[in-house]
């Protein structure tokens, strides 16, 4: 069985995108559709990496980020988010985010940050 990766996007058309890609390249893939939904996901199934986006609504990403860290603290979570956010992408780091990709992402970018933080 392949890695499983969540990903956490608003936009269903960038999770289909990324879906696309990463069964494409053998990973199993889980959705969710903001930060809360991404929690409770993330409780259920206990992905092998999760893809999220920073600004959403219910609870952003990195809400979403700091309450998956505080269930697992080992969690691999790879930030994404659109240019010009670099003061989030600090805080996401320090908040335990493996990585950051920014949007509009190349698919190589991101193939390379799961393989990364999955080895």
């Amino acid at each position: 069985m392949g890695m499983t990766v969540l990903i956490v996007d608003d936009a269903a058309f960038m999770r289909l995108r990324l879906k696309k890609l990463l069964t494409q390249q053998g990973y199993d893939v889980e959705e969710a559709a903001n930060g809360r939904e991404a929690v409770e996901k993330y409780q259920a199934i206990r992905p092998d990496c999760v893809l999220m986006d920073i600004t959403m609504p219910e609870m952003s990403g990195l809400d979403a980020l700091k309450a998956i860290k505080d269930v697992d603290s080992a969690a691999k979570v790879i930030m994404v988010s659109a240019l010009g956010q670099q003061a989030m992408v600090i805080q996401a780091i320090q908040n335990g985010a493996k990585d950051f990709i920014v949007k509009p992402y190349e698919p190589e970018r991101v193939l390379a940050s799961l393989s990364k933080v999955l080895s």
